[in-house]
């Protein structure tokens, strides 16, 4: 038995298949789109894509696919909602307090 990778017509990594079944000569029948490559698991890809041609694998996804993968950031806690609001009356309140001492805070 041995592991190949299916592809498909984008040339895009769709499973790993085992292959069990060989030819009269004793060689692995291995099935069309797909090769005996592994695809690279040290960077690994978002969207693995092989080249025929070259014979190897490569980064098929584009930068707003990948950007589109991250999480949103999680909203405001409520004590980070009232330390922003707090920081920003205390600033108001200064500049309130300096406008009526002539600008110059004691």
């Amino acid at each position: 038995m041995i592991q190949v990778y299916e592809y498909n017509h984008q040339n895009e990594l769709v499973r790993p298949i085992e292959v069990f079944e060989r030819d009269e000569e004793g060689n692995y029948v291995i099935p069309d789109q797909c090769t005996t490559i592994a695809p690279p698991n040290n960077p690994s890809f978002y969207k693995a894509a092989f080249d025929v041609e070259k014979q190897q694998w490569y980064e098929s996804a584009t930068q707003e696919y990948i950007d589109s993968l991250k999480p949103a950031p999680l909203p405001l806690s409520d004590i980070e909602l009232l330390k922003k609001q707090n920081a920003l009356l205390s600033k108001q309140l200064t500049q309130l307090l300096a406008m009526q001492t002539g600008g110059t805070l004691e």
